[in-house]
């Protein structure tokens, strides 16, 4: 299973799924461009010490990443998803692809998808944080897959 940001805006964000790539051993995937000079002191921050443990691959343009992606189906999670996370079936080697904090995923993001999941909220919320969806989702994911390893 990993993780795939598309051209994420908010640095903290990106660090804050460098840790979760760190802590469940997933790679993730960042496609640019993004909102921020990646060196930024914010997302170092965020990420803290992480970073050696983490398997982080940079894409220049959506075309990049989807040449070199890797097998598996590419979940695509979006307020505008069809499948509600919790009726959702993983499979191990899903790519689960997230949106621009600021402006989502284009109508050609959405058209690569094999699948749109929403994570259900309040109708009165507008969304949830970027890394709080990726840890949701990425956690039910491995779960469902039995691939989380005991401590």
């Amino acid at each position: 299973m990993r993780l795939a940001l598309f051209q994420p805006a908010i640095p903290q964000n990106v660090g804050a799924c460098i840790r979760l790539s760190a802590c469940f051993g997933v790679d993730l995937h960042v496609i640019e461009p993004t909102g921020f000079r990646f060196d930024d002191r914010a997302m170092k921050r965020a990420a803290l010490d992480y970073g050696p443990l983490s398997h982080l691959t940079r894409h220049s343009d959506w075309d990049a990443f989807q040449t070199h992606r890797g097998p598996g189906r590419l979940i695509l999670f979006t307020t505008k998803g069809a499948t509600p996370l919790d009726a959702f079936a993983f499979q191990p080697d899903d790519t689960l692809l997230f949106g621009s904090e600021t402006s989502g995923a284009p109508d050609h993001v959405h058209a690569a998808a094999d699948a749109r999941v929403v994570i259900p909220i309040r109708p009165d919320a507008r969304s949830l944080n970027l890394s709080v969806s990726a840890g949701m989702a990425l956690w039910e994911g491995l779960r469902q897959t039995s691939l989380l390893t005991p401590r």
